[in-house]
């Protein structure tokens, strides 16, 4: 490893720590040229299924777009980072763990949205609004109505609600 500071190619691995769920690797490095100090992070590089698009097109998975899809659908919503770390993560060992060359992009979207649905309602009627494209606002209250009817119980009690409801009105 090349020091980033004088280009040296003489470092030393100080300390290495697993981070995550165990698949990346910190390590504090020193150069022993230039005494300067640096972080680097290792992970396997794994060959992951070419998604296909709707219309037939074929690309690479890249974790960084489900990760700004999960951004934006939990914009300004009281979801810590590492919970959507560990959705990602979920999704991407499922990618994985199919063992196939090519998986559609809607099965990758319902894996996006179970994980969602799990985390936050609200980000969930987000997301599936825009990949589902409700046509009318009726699609849009039948989601949300089945969201609300079909949420598990223990699952339930960990969201805010989606709709304002209070207790004493029913």
């Amino acid at each position: 490893m090349h020091c980033p500071f004088c280009s040296a190619d003489d470092t030393k691995v100080i300390d290495s720590r697993l981070i995550g769920e165990g698949d990346k690797v910190r390590r504090r490095r020193e150069c022993q040229d230039c005494k300067e100090r640096f972080t680097t992070y290792e992970s396997a590089e794994l060959n992951y299924p070419r998604i296909i698009k709707s219309d037939g097109r074929r690309q690479k998975y890249i974790e960084d777009k489900l990760r700004s899809s999960f951004l934006r659908a939990l914009e300004k919503r009281p979801v810590a980072m590492e919970m959507i770390d560990i959705a990602i993560g979920h999704v991407s060992h499922k990618l994985r763990a199919l063992g196939v060359r090519e998986v559609k992009s809607r099965k990758l979207g319902e894996w996006a949205m179970e994980e969602l649905r799990e985390m936050d309602q609200v980000a969930y009627v987000r997301f599936a609004s825009v990949y589902r494209s409700f046509e009318d606002v009726r699609a849009f209250l039948d989601e949300v109505e089945k969201l609300e009817n079909d949420l598990p119980p223990d699952i339930r009690e960990n969201q805010l609600n989606l709709l304002n409801v209070d207790s004493d009105e029913n």
